[in-house]
């Protein structure tokens, strides 16, 4: 259900269990995975995770940022709106706090870091959507990055 995007009800002809079944499996698979994950990744990236991310973030020439974040991939018509953006990083961005981080680029100081994200994502100062329509080479760069 979770791999290819099925209702309960597909499940009954491709693993011939009914769709009772199929969503009781799916709620304990999602509680184990939440049980065994939740500490290490369900959780605000500590100090030790944000040197991480923000090295791999200038070794791709942003620096500051803390990751890329898209999810055209995912397709959300069927899930909860409750359920979009439970992730504690999304809760404290929304309360406007985010990871302090210093860095410098053309000569500006910031104290806080990124995201680089897709057009579906709020007007976040944390967050920095890539240009539509990009005129010019260096938007052109920047676009394509």
């Amino acid at each position: 259900m979770l791999a290819y995007g099925v209702a309960a009800d597909f499940m009954d002809k491709y693993v011939r269990i009914g769709e009772s079944t199929a969503i009781e499996s799916l709620k304990y698979f999602v509680k184990a995975v939440v049980d065994i994950f939740s500490n290490e990744h369900f959780r605000s990236p500590n100090s030790n995770d944000i040197a991480k991310l923000l090295v791999v973030g200038e070794s791709c020439g942003f620096p500051g940022m803390m990751g890329s974040i898209d999810c055209m991939h995912w397709k959300w018509k069927n899930c909860p709106t409750t359920l979009k953006e439970r992730s504690f990083a999304f809760t404290e961005l929304a309360k406007g706090r985010a990871p302090a981080v210093n860095y410098t680029i053309n000569g500006n100081e910031y104290t806080m870091g990124y995201y680089l994200v897709d057009g579906i994502y709020p007007q976040w100062s944390t967050f920095v959507k890539t240009i539509h329509s990009p005129q010019g080479n260096k938007k052109k760069l920047f676009a394509a990055a």
